[in-house]
């Protein structure tokens, strides 16, 4: 159990300008939940804070797209995705909008603070400014020709056709999206916080978590701090956000950029929900109590935003104070991402089974457990219909579902719906199932985050149960032997009550359901909220002889039929075919950059090449070389540093953890002043992007490449 008083979980704010799909749920959403669930049943201190990111540039262009107000995009999609998750069972305490008045204001007063202490660095630059529509343009504002693949349709900040990171002055012809007239550079300032100021602290912060957080996310991290943090803009030129806190005319038509004003929500939401609750106060105890615990859910694309920059504001914050102190978070747990039917998902090209429609289909327990089996905890897993279809039909349906129906009805038709036994101790402990190991194991994998496993492990005991009552079979036995197939019914009811609880912070529906069909009136989420119903009650029988059941029943699970997902796959071949032609059309378009072959060599050449697999554990950008990145990489026994010629093409943290194919017995040779042992290999698209030549398997790194 945890040491600490209290617990606050935050989960990523979803942006407010489209529906959250499968992959949102599965590696932010459905895991704080069933951990807070967990926590709650055990008694804790906890609350849930999320909320939605309604300011930056997405919602403004969904708004000019659509001839809105920007207001009206975050009201529409806020509201949606509000309704989703609560629909799914997500148990927010509190799901708040950084368009409020309350995130206005302490987003405000963390401004005020660090300028106050003269934190910031104001830098003059040039930014594109369109004259018909008077106002300076963010990198999204402004599309032109890539200088990388000659796409004519290239955004500020990226190339959809290549993927290459861009910046609006490397755009050829460049053209504002608002008056599709050429832009012309102008000065403006802009408010910077220097990142650098803490990176000691930071080293610090993160060295000390490192053997608890999870390996992608101390990866991530290091590659940042390995490359030395640079100052960063926290405000834009833009009319739709947190105005600048400053009565100034520098600030004139400025906003705070999203990624200061974003992380700073989860504190606003917890004010709002300490008001709400009649205590402004009682916010403080969970963000500056050194007894309160807090936990940062995330997927692995928002990592640095929650392990440096959020920390290093709260750092700010608490320089040369006393009083008012924030306490940084104990955890990050990160996720990989989830896959649907072997493709990422894309909201661009609409490749995805959104929250919302899924439940106008299916139970939302069917999802949460199917998600849960599939959590993409240390690597990407994938969401497939089929796997989804079998998991509910052989798992729910046949064992967890059956076997609570049968030990309900069976006692409802023939015990007169009362527990007709009292269970002893000794009863109890010769069912097959060693309870203290049991949920032993579960507690583990519940503080560890291995939600997979807590899924896993929960559908374990379903098995044990309905291997019991199936071996017992009370059906028999009770024509010659009524006692004893009361005994069996007495402790099938119990086991019903311990799924109820094993369950609730996976399928918490299902679980009402089964509490409510033991006889209980009031719902089980507020017995276990006012603290009457806890975790420890699931390792003993807790339902005594006598003690009567609701006398009703129902089916937990419908199964899945081939007909009901048939829809679904049909969409999906649609998806497929249409994304499949815009690959070959790109094929063919590549097909004619096609270089010749080289001229041919003898088989002898081609064996003084020695390639390698090798491990890359770590990554950084080289200082004045926009295009060199440089890896430390293993090869079993030694361990080697590399340039490689792809820093326009990889963040560095995206490599760390890979296994890539090397030259290994190529001559050192020194680049820009550093030494590079070796050559990573890689294949250039049509487009002119490098793509790195990976491999995976077990016991790989240092073997040869045959």
């Amino acid at each position: 159990m945890s040491n600490f008083e209290r617990t606050l979980v935050t989960t990523a704010l979803p942006y407010a300008n489209g529906p959250v799909h499968l992959g949102h749920l599965a590696g932010v959403y459905l895991p704080a939940d069933i951990y807070v669930r967990y926590r709650r049943l055990c008694g804790e201190d906890i609350i849930h804070i999320g909320g939605s990111d309604e300011h930056g540039v997405p919602i403004t262009i969904t708004a000019d797209k659509e001839g809105i107000e920007p207001q009206a995009v975050v009201d529409r999609y806020h509201g949606m995705n509000l309704d989703a998750f609560r629909r799914c069972g997500i148990s927010f305490d509190y799901y708040g909008r950084t368009s409020s008045a309350q995130h206005h204001e302490t987003a405000g007063e963390f401004f005020r603070e660090i300028d106050r202490k003269d934190i910031f660095v104001k830098k003059t630059e040039r930014q594109f400014f369109d004259p018909a529509a008077n106002r300076f343009l963010s990198d999204r504002y402004v599309t032109g020709t890539c200088p990388i693949c000659g796409n004519t349709d290239a955004n500020g900040d990226q190339c959809e056709a290549c993927g290459s990171h861009l910046s609006p002055l490397e755009l050829i012809d460049p053209k504002s999206k608002l008056s599709h007239e050429s832009p012309e550079l102008r000065e403006t300032l802009h408010w910077y916080f220097p990142l650098g100021r803490y990176q000691q602290q930071l080293e610090a912060y993160v060295d000390s978590h490192k053997d608890n957080w999870r390996s992608n996310v101390v990866n991530y991290t290091r590659t940042w701090l390995n490359q030395g943090l640079a100052d960063r803009a926290i405000t834009r030129d833009l009319a739709w956000g947190v105005p600048v806190p400053v009565d100034s005319p520098e600030a004139e038509g400025k906003v705070l950029y999203v990624w200061f004003d974003a992380v700073l929500g989860y504190i606003s939401f917890t004010r709002q929900w300490a008001q709400d609750a009649g205590d402004p106060e009682l916010w403080k105890r969970y963000w500056q109590d050194p007894g309160s615990r807090i936990i940062h859910f995330i997927g692995k694309d928002n990592v640095v935003f929650h392990t440096l920059m959020l920390p290093a504001l709260l750092m700010a914050w608490n320089e040369g104070r006393e009083e008012e102190v924030y306490t940084l978070a104990d955890n990050v747990p990160a996720s990989e991402f989830m896959n649907f039917e072997g493709r990422k998902f894309s909201k661009s090209r609409n490749y995805a089974v959104y929250l919302g429609e899924f439940l106008d289909r299916f139970p939302a327990d069917t999802l949460r457990y199917s998600l849960a089996m599939n959590y993409p905890e240390s690597r990407d897993s994938d969401f497939s219909w089929s796997d989804f279809q079998n998991r509910t039909n052989g798992e729910l349906a046949d064992t967890l579902g059956n076997f609570i129906k049968r030990s309900v009805d069976f006692t409802n038709a023939r015990f007169e719906g009362v527990v007709p036994h009292q269970c002893s101790d000794e009863e109890w402990n010769s069912l097959g199932i060693d309870w203290q190991e049991s949920f032993r194991k579960l507690d583990e994998a519940y503080q560890g985050f291995h939600f997979r496993e807590v899924a896993s492990l929960t559908m374990e005991i379903a098995r044990a149960a309905n291997r019991y009552l199936t071996g017992s079979e009370p059906w028999k036995v009770i024509k010659s032997d009524r006692e004893e197939a009361a005994r069996t019914m007495a402790l099938s009811l119990n086991l019903c009550y311990t799924l109820a609880l094993a369950c609730y912070p996976v399928i918490p529906h299902t679980a009402g359901r089964i509490y409510a069909m033991l006889g209980f009136q009031d719902p089980l989420d507020d017995v276990i909220r006012r603290g009457e119903v806890n975790w420890a009650m699931g390792l003993s029988p807790q339902l005594p002889r006598g003690h009567r059941l609701s006398g009703e029943s129902e089916i937990l699970f419908s199964k899945i039929t081939d007909s009901d997902i048939a829809p679904e796959l049909e969409k999906i071949e649609a998806l497929l075919a249409a994304l499949e032609e815009g690959e070959q059309k790109e094929d063919d378009v590549q097909a004619e950059n096609i270089p010749p072959i080289k001229p041919e060599i003898s088989f002898d050449d081609f064996q003084k090449l020695d390639l390698r697999v090798v491990r890359v554990l770590s990554c950084e950008k080289v200082k004045k070389a926009d295009r060199l990145l440089k890896l430390q990489v293993s090869l079993g026994r030694e361990t080697r540093q590399v340039l490689a010629g792809i820093a326009k093409f990889y963040e560095p943290e995206e490599l760390a953890g890979r296994h890539v194919v090397m030259v290994a017995n190529l001559a050192e040779r020194k680049i820009r002043g550093e030494v590079s042992q070796g050559m990573i290999l890689a294949v250039e698209g049509g487009d002119g992007r490098l793509h790195v030549l990976e491999t995976s398997g077990e016991g790989i790194t240092g073997m040869p490449v045959q």
